[in-house]
């Protein structure tokens, strides 16, 4: 008797240990054997797992998920069964679990059954309940739902148009490739982009309407993946094509060897879209701008990289486009400071860190300082003194020229003032001050200057306003008018840089101007005049005899018409000679001065009297 009813006992225990706390409520009702009918039939794949981490038991279900004999499992190691020890971190808490420390452990994995197949399941291990010894390991097929999320992930990450991984996508990619690890073994620690974008496309969007362009970019997302696959190395994989949206492309090179490889990669993209597409009979040509950007991983971030792929595309578009352009940190570093110059230029109006230089322009017939022009210097805190090459640009496009036009003004005919009170003896010099177009029209030009000349005491003769050829040329409307309202008041008009722009010489008898500023470059042309046949003179240096004819021929035409003429850019004594020989009414140049401080002048004004500037006298 005794015998008989401890018999069942460890068999029912173990039955009980294979299902969870409402099974075991239904084997207490129903008996062992009902209980054991229940695991072996249960839809879920179940095992009991002893202390040690063998398999006591397994049910059918699970016998036909592996696609084994559900008998043949026991005595199995769970952990082998559903893949638990493939990676630390899942090995370390299945010994929690088994060690009672942690209560469950739920994973993913992909088991492969008997048959080489292989499927994703959901693994659960947890105790069994009650103080019954041993764990309860289930495992579920989720296949069908990882293959939806699959799909799913899928259009999420692509483009519909193209079918090319989106912009998603690519930034996944890029961040993994920027990531340690992934140099880290083995890898080339480098990573390449090359940015493109279609020259042109909107027009085809315009014209032919967003169907035939979106069949254009399904086109062009072939012929980048045909030209990637080509470009694939033993070492590296195939490059990623990416549509960024648009008609913004990227190609993403993992462990790069270097610019060459990205080069040769930029050429083959452009060489790729050459040939027309044939669109069902349409013929359509398109060519690409590319960014080319390569460097080391360590230290670069997927913002960064962006960032200059995209400033290197701007470079290439604004270099001529249907080209590729290879970043350029100092060409970069450029446009950082400009950005920066940009972004405190109105400020430093306010905080007075501008200042004026002035270079005298001299009578070439007696070296008397005639007149100075203004010119202006940023004295930023950062970036020291700054020519105005480098900031009235800036100045012209976000209107800030405006308020610094005005304060130049005030400032050159306070100057002048100045000089003209301080050497009554000496003739009164005039003073020379650059205007931008945009002053012109957006602020009132005559009112500014007549009220600096009235808060100044300044004659309106003794102020000269230099405008360049290319603002001067074809003015009508309000900028003739301005100049004309000025020219009464008795304000001198130069036009500057003349013979490199528009070289309108009829229309100057048109325009209220009194002076002719020649450009530079003509008098650089014959600067080595008198050497062109000595051994001195190198081949690029000789003389262009034309640079003088031409010279000659706008000086005496600016003489007919009434005009003076200044010669800039003087910087040797034969220049001078040969300028004074042609007629040049004044000279300008480091012959006579470079750009000085007003005491400078003050100076040159007080020695210049008996015996004119002499060579140099002015320099620092």
């Amino acid at each position: 008797m005794n015998g008989t009813s401890e018999g069942p006992a460890p068999a029912a225990d173990v039955d009980r240990s294979a299902v969870t706390d409402g099974d075991i409520d239904l084997a207490a009702r129903t008996g062992p054997s009902a209980y054991r009918e229940v695991f072996t039939a249960a839809p879920l794949a179940m095992a009991v797992v002893d202390a040690e981490g063998l398999v006591v038991s397994a049910n059918d279900t699970l016998g036909t998920l592996l696609g084994t004999d559900p008998a043949a499992l026991t005595g199995c190691a769970a952990a082998d069964l559903v893949d638990l020890a493939s990676d630390a971190g899942t090995w370390h808490a299945y010994r929690e679990v088994l060690s009672g420390r942690q209560p469950r452990l739920r994973c993913t994995r992909r088991l492969k059954r008997a048959d080489g197949h292989s499927l994703w399941a959901q693994v659960t291990v947890a105790p069994l309940a009650g103080d019954t010894p041993g764990l309860l390991l289930s495992v579920s097929d989720i296949s069908a739902r990882r293959e939806l999320q699959a799909r799913l992930r899928h259009l999420q990450m692509h483009d519909p148009v193209t079918r090319l991984p989106n912009r998603a996508l690519f930034f996944e990619r890029l961040t993994a490739a920027l990531e340690a690890e992934s140099y880290e073994q083995g890898g080339t620690g480098r990573v390449g982009l090359c940015y493109l974008d279609l020259d042109g496309f909107k027009a085809v969007n315009d014209t032919l309407g967003h169907r035939v362009g979106d069949r254009l970019l399904a086109a062009v997302a072939e012929r980048l993946t045909r030209c990637a696959e080509e470009a694939a190395g033993a070492r590296a994989g195939v490059p990623l094509v990416a549509r960024l949206g648009g008609d913004e492309f990227a190609l993403l090179v993992e462990d790069s060897t270097g610019t060459d490889q990205l080069a040769d990669l930029a050429e083959s993209v452009l060489a790729a879209l050459q040939p027309p597409f044939d669109l069902s009979g349409r013929r359509l040509s398109v060519t690409a701008s590319v960014g080319v950007v390569e460097r080391h991983t360590a230290g670069t971030t997927p913002t960064a990289l962006m960032q200059a792929a995209d400033t290197t595309l701007y470079w290439a578009k604004a270099d001529g486009r249907a080209r590729w352009t290879l970043f350029d940190p100092e060409r970069n570093a450029s446009r950082m400071t400009r950005q920066a110059l940009a972004a405190t230029l109105r400020p430093a109006i306010d905080r007075g860190e501008f200042a004026l230089e002035y270079q005298p322009l001299v009578g070439m017939d007696d070296g008397r300082v005639r007149g100075v022009e203004a010119l202006i210097r940023w004295n930023h805190p950062q970036f020291g003194v700054l020519a105005p090459n480098r900031f009235i640009a800036l100045a012209e496009e976000d209107g800030s020229i405006v308020p610094l036009g005005r304060w130049i003004l005030r400032t050159a005919c306070r100057q002048a003032r100045r000089w003209q009170l301080d050497h009554p003896g000496e003739p009164p010099i005039f003073v020379s001050v650059n205007v931008a177009v945009r002053q012109v029209w957006d602020s009132d030009l005559v009112a500014d200057v007549a009220a600096t000349l009235e808060e100044t005491g300044l004659a309106p003769h003794l102020l000269q306003l230099e405008l360049t050829e290319s603002a001067v040329m074809g003015s009508a409307g309000r900028p003739l008018q301005v100049l004309k309202a000025l020219s009464d008041m008795g304000v001198r008009i130069a036009i500057d840089d003349f013979g490199t722009g528009y070289s309108n010489l009829a229309y100057l008898s048109r325009l209220p101007v009194s002076v002719l500023k020649l450009d530079g470059a003509f008098v650089r042309g014959f600067q080595y005049a008198g050497v062109a046949d000595t051994a001195d003179a190198s081949d690029d240096a000789a003389a262009n005899p034309a640079d003088e004819v031409i010279v000659e021929a706008m000086v005496q035409l600016a003489h007919r018409l009434g005009l003076t003429v200044t010669a800039e850019c003087v910087e040797t004594s034969d220049q001078a000679s040969r300028l004074r020989r042609i007629g040049c009414d004044t000279g300008q140049g480091w012959l006579y001065s470079r750009p000085v401080a007003p005491d400078r002048i003050s100076a040159l004004l007080g020695s210049s009297g008996t015996s004119g500037v002499q060579a140099g006298a002015g320099r620092p």
